[in-house]
């Protein structure tokens, strides 16, 4: 395995290269001009959902060849993908919104293309991650992710019994047929005064925060609508707002 130099801030794409590219996670005017050429410039596309990719390139005026990359079929994939890349391919690979990789296909992709020694390129760009992190009002000098939690309640109260002391805001991703159980949880096992954010519908019109104690959180979660993708951070046990 050899080490790769990283290539310019081109817009171009080059021969063999991965392009790892985030996508607006709601708001379409995030997407990056970098994001928009390097879409455009690639041979192949990897996606989750072949429909919404196809509606973000449509908008932006774009026609791509587009392949299907998803939890399903990603472990296959990832190895097909990379020997495309290796025989001299460009690919970019996206999610339906976001940053790929996390919490979203597109590891599996990398990590193959980093055995083989191909050149992997970050288009950074949204991530409904950050995006709340810088808004919230909790403590960012550090912070743990851990994606979605298991869908069993006893698994979601173990872990945050088990990370009740944790000297950083725990970050993490919720359903919405579930962020009300999840608060619930966190009231009953972290205490009503814990702090914490609950952030539905990030860059879209219907964006809304819920910051503070999680007994509070919790009773305007309850005459809230509860559509959306939502993300919840909890703050250290000595934070106060």
């Amino acid at each position: 395995m050899t080490d790769t130099p990283a290539p310019n801030a081109s817009l171009a794409a080059l021969p063999g290269h991965l392009y790892v590219v985030a996508t607006p996670i709601g708001n379409l005017a995030d997407i990056t001009e970098r994001a928009r050429a390097i879409l455009g410039a690639v041979d192949l596309i990897a996606c989750e959902d072949t429909r919404t990719t196809g509606a973000l390139l449509t908008r932006f005026g774009l026609r791509k060849d587009l392949v299907a990359y998803h939890e399903h079929n990603e472990t296959e994939m990832a190895e097909t993908l990379a020997a495309q890349i290796a025989a001299g391919r460009s690919v970019a690979v996206v999610s339906d919104a976001g940053t790929p990789a996390l919490s979203d296909p597109g590891f599996r992709l990398v990590r193959a293309c980093r055995r083989r020694g191909l050149p992997v390129v970050p288009v950074p760009g949204p991530s409904a991650l950050t995006a709340v992190l810088s808004a919230a009002g909790l403590p960012t000098n550090g912070f743990l992710y851990v994606g979605f939690l298991a869908s069993k309640s006893a698994a979601r109260i173990a872990f945050y019994s088990q990370h009740r002391d944790f000297p950083y805001t725990l970050a993490l991703y919720e359903s919405c047929h579930r962020i009300d159980k999840a608060v619930a949880e966190i009231v009953a096992t972290l205490g009503p005064g814990r702090v914490i954010c609950v952030a539905k519908e990030v860059t879209k019109l219907h964006e809304t925060f819920f910051v503070g104690p999680a007994a509070d959180v919790q009773a305007r979660l309850a005459r809230a609508s509860l559509r959306g993708e939502f993300v919840l951070l909890i703050a250290p046990a000595d934070f106060v707002l």
